[in-house]
């Protein structure tokens, strides 16, 4: 057997450990943070030890930049497989909204990940150029739609993609985020399915209406 041969069992062990590991650490920062999270209990969960841990991934803080990295990589290509391209403004956005809200819904451990780095100040985000080219993906498929929607004159002009991405984030993610705290205070269930498809219904309606040519904007508060 040629050395090539024998080679491709090996790279496929290792990248399947490296998997096992990305999967069990991503369980322990998201239910411990960064600071509680411990390296024995993820080499546990895999039956590795600390030290293949580091091996593949240098240390605690550089796996957490790889949980992260792996985590927004989930999302992007999420987005990235919607195939938008050929389809009308306004449907190719709501299904982006909608797609946005069932992913944050669906990974809750991916919400709890991103509010740790916030805790940390993006830290660990900052030092990957990897998770910041991988999210201009989203800005820049924002800003192809809504080029598309303002030359058919679906859209109004100059809303900034940035901003859009961050109205559009803003309840997916915090539904998510807060649900214990919101649910203990006011009685709800978030995760009922009743409440989540209107809160769905919801932030597309909000978006779109935002978005639609025409559409007034409400003049500043004073002292806004």
């Amino acid at each position: 057997m040629s050395e090539e041969a024998r080679s491709a069992p090996r790279a496929r062990d290792a990248e399947q450990t490296r998997r096992n590991i990305l999967d069990a650490a991503i369980a322990e920062f998201a239910a411990k943070g960064l600071s509680g999270a411990r390296v024995d209990e993820i080499a546990a969960r895999t039956q590795t030890t600390k030290r293949m841990i580091y091996y593949y991934f240098g240390s605690k803080e550089q796996l957490f930049a790889s949980v992260l990295e792996e985590m927004y990589a989930g999302i992007r290509r999420t987005e990235a497989g919607l195939s938008l391209e050929g389809v009308p403004p306004e449907e190719a956005m709501r299904r982006l909204v909608e797609t946005t809200f069932d992913y944050h819904a669906e990974h809750p451990e991916f919400v709890r990940l991103v509010s740790v780095e916030n805790i940390h100040e993006a830290a660990h985000i900052a030092g990957s150029a990897t998770l910041r080219g991988r999210n201009d993906a989203v800005i820049g498929l924002l800003r192809a739609l809504l080029a598309r929607g303002e030359a058919a004159g679906r859209f109004r002009a100059g809303v900034d993609p940035l901003d859009l991405h961050i109205l559009i984030n803003g309840l997916c993610f915090h539904r998510v985020a807060n649900r214990h705290t919101l649910g203990t205070i006011f009685g709800v269930d978030l995760q009922a399915p009743e409440r989540r498809a209107a809160q769905r219904r919801m932030i597309v309606e909000a978006v779109l209406r935002y978005l639609r040519a025409g559409g007034e904007t409400p003049p500043a508060q004073p002292g806004a």
